[in-house]
């Protein structure tokens, strides 16, 4: 019998016990679910025969050394802060490990280790980082395998509200954290445009977005990921003249973020004082200069160019930016204050549903003609729990898990899944469950 042991019980986490539950039998494996509240580990496991939990604690290291060790292979679903602990004790006891989560420097770090302890480390095998590989990877090896040669590669991904439940003036609401969302683009954004590198600073980055259609859900708009640049050696396109990768959002989005970038009020670098006394109007005009006898929002309007768009507005004055209502958190931060009060008006409703987008786009020459193919993706969750974030994050995970475990993967030391022999049996099991790319092949010029 094989003992897969899966740290972390969270969100992401129900496609990948339910996916690895449903497999265990035929296949002899027993699952373990290990978490810090170990009643969130039991109902994961709901009962299985296969299956059982336990608390885990990572920072206690005997018992979780002790833990690792006694089970076969190791699925981190912990903060990526806490993977370098469990790489260690599984380096330890040669174990495999798999999570899908960034490969980090730190992470990176442990390769050697990993391929003399004999084991995998496998990394970004979720949704972005993982499908996105996969199904990039798919495209690039045929185009090269063709003789082409790629000129250009635009990615975006995008979580969103699903269309028939995306019923505020921001077209948004948050379908994972939300301080992932507030904090996004912080830092230098980088990527390259026909040889030329292009470093936006984050007080510009929503000014400079592209405009898309995809599939059949009409309009979007795409701002820059932080570092495009080092996906070239990802992919094996070092040479390749542009190289974008992006988010999406739904059009006017940006603009009216862009207020909040402006003003300072992502910054989460120092406190306010009395800040839970503050009015969320008190907030905003604390960013403004004193003219006590200039309502807020016409001061806004003067300093920031966004704020002077009607559309902007209405969109600012439906989240209540400025209610004279008291914020009521303690030594916040401005990007703390931001977060509670888009938390309140952007948080998903019971019956809302949710939605993944991805797009890729190549450019590529062959026998002296341009060509273009454009491979596109939209996947809606079914519920609140079983979410299309959490399905593509922890699906691609189990179907590596097993494919690992059965014999068809044989790597060493730290593995993305950007080899064919690692993508086409996960893209492939994902179309069962309905994860498809629609491709489409265009002439350029």
């Amino acid at each position: 019998m094989k003992k897969i042991l899966i740290l972390g019980a969270g969100l992401s986490t129900n496609s990948l016990i339910e996916y690895l539950l449903n497999n265990a039998g035929e296949n002899n494996w027993h699952i373990t679910v290990a978490d810090m509240d170990l009643d969130t580990a039991k109902s994961k496991v709901n009962n299985h025969d296969c299956g059982s939990a336990i608390r885990f604690d990572i920072s206690d290291t005997e018992s979780s050394n002790n833990t690792i060790s006694e089970n076969d292979v190791v699925i981190s679903m912990l903060p990526a802060s806490m993977h370098s602990m469990v790489a260690t004790a599984c380096i330890k006891y040669k174990k495999p490990m798999l999570t899908a989560s960034y490969a980090s420097d730190e992470i990176k770090a442990f390769d050697k280790a990993a391929k003399e302890a004999g084991i995998p480390i496998y990394m970004e095998l979720g949704l972005d980082p993982g499908i996105d590989h996969m199904s990039a990877m798919k495209i690039i090896n045929r185009i090269k395998e063709s003789g082409g040669d790629l000129t250009s590669f635009y990615s975006f991904t995008g979580g969103l509200v699903a269309p028939e439940y995306d019923n505020n003036p921001w077209n948004y609401k948050f379908t994972w954290n939300p301080r992932n969302v507030v904090m996004a683009g912080n830092g230098v954004s980088q990527y390259i445009h026909s040889r030329r590198y292009k470093y936006i600073p984050y007080h510009r980055l929503f000014d400079r977005i592209i405009s898309r259609k995809i599939l059949q859900y009409g309009d979007f708009e795409v701002y820059p990921n932080r570092d495009s640049l080092k996906y070239r050696g990802i992919y094996n396109l070092e040479d390749i003249p542009t190289m974008y990768r992006g988010t999406v959002r739904r059009p006017g989005y940006a603009k009216a973020w862009s207020v909040f970038v402006s003003l300072g009020m992502t910054d989460d670098s120092y406190t306010l004082e009395d800040s839970e006394n503050m009015t969320y109007r008190q907030f905003i005009n604390s960013f403004l200069r004193y003219e006590p006898n200039v309502p807020v929002e016409i001061k806004l309007a003067d300093y920031c160019k966004a704020a002077s768009d009607p559309v902007v507005m209405d969109k600012l004055r439906w989240l209540g930016i400025f209610d004279e209502r008291k914020i009521g958190l303690k030594n916040a931060t401005p990007a703390q204050i931001l977060q509670k009060l888009l938390i309140e008006k952007w948080s998903m409703d019971p019956e809302d549903k949710d939605m993944i987008i991805m797009q890729h786009e190549f450019k590529y020459r062959l026998d002296g003609v341009e060509k273009m193919v454009v491979s596109a993706m939209a996947y809606q969750g079914r519920n609140q729990t079983d979410t299309a974030m959490a399905i593509t994050v922890g699906l691609p995970l189990a179907i590596a898990t097993k494919l690992f475990i059965t014999g068809q993967y044989s790597h060493t030391g730290v593995v993305l899944p950007t080899g064919k022999e690692m993508y086409e049996p996960i893209l492939n099991e994902l179309e069962t469950f309905g994860i498809t790319f629609e491709e489409n092949d265009y002439l350029v010029g």
